[in-house]
């Protein structure tokens, strides 16, 4: 399927999604969160892709916001719809996939952009990277859950830091509060999270698919319970006889 937004491309069991509007440096409006959502629901029953990487295109930007644009006119009634569909259509659905999702992110991740890193399961970032949620300096609030996922993610006190003072961090200090994983050079950014990609798509999806499942539910109530009974099911999955039969026989597994 051709798409106008974003550009997708398959490297053995990966998928890379960039999102391509150079002109707007990448900054997602309602055709290109369409976009990604639609990619990202193939690609989840797509038994051939055990792995996303989302990164933008260009040397700049992963994605430096939302398009004001889109919503500056808008009332409260269209603002929450606007708010729920996103969340819906994708930042939810990145969080709730089957398969892990890495962004890469290689420039600006602001806003929105920061939000679409965050609902993803894993952050590498390029050296040139600044990221940060400015919301506030036009009268809002990150709307795409960026008051829930951060703080879950390096706590409340920096979160609020964040947030409220609506500054830019750089690579660095965001590796060094845990937002993202790993900071590497911008040309050696995509090649790292196609190698950790690799990695990950050798082992079960079936596991991988309930180990997202289980820790998505860590904050909650139902974590401990959704892990006895994740961890119960995988026994009599082929995965698992698989897994255990190639670690007797001194093997590699073959999933």
């Amino acid at each position: 399927m051709n798409y106008e937004n974003i550009a997708v491309s398959t490297e053995g069991k990966t998928t890379v999604i960039t999102i391509s509007r150079p002109q707007a440096l990448n900054a997602l409006n309602a055709a290109t969160i369409s976009e990604l959502g639609d990619v990202l629901d193939r690609l989840d029953s797509d038994a051939s892709c055990r792995v996303v990487i989302i990164t933008g295109s260009g040397d700049k930007s992963f994605v430096a916001g939302a398009d004001i644009k889109e919503f500056s006119d808008f009332g409260t009634a269209e603002a929450e719809e606007l708010a729920r569909n996103g969340q819906r259509t994708l930042f939810t659905r990145i969080e709730h996939m089957t398969k892990p999702v890495i962004a890469a992110i290689n420039g600006f991740a602001l806003g929105g952009g920061l939000e679409l890193a965050l609902a993803c399961h894993i952050r590498y970032a390029s050296q040139n990277a600044r990221l940060g949620l400015p919301e506030v300096t036009l009268g809002l609030i990150p709307g795409y859950g960026g008051t829930q996922r951060l703080p879950k993610l390096i706590g409340k006190g920096l979160a609020n830091e964040i947030i409220f003072s609506a500054k830019m961090i750089s690579a660095t200090r965001a590796a060094e509060i845990g937002l993202v994983n790993e900071v590497f050079s911008l040309e050696e950014l995509l090649p790292k999270a196609k190698e950790l990609a690799a990695s990950i798509a050798a082992n079960s999806p079936m596991a991988i698919a309930e180990a997202i499942n289980a820790v998505n539910l860590s904050d909650t109530d139902r974590g401990y319970e959704a892990e006895i009974k994740s961890f119960g099911v995988l026994f009599e999955k082929e995965d698992k006889k698989e897994g255990v039969t190639a670690f007797l026989e001194k093997r590699k597994p073959n999933f």
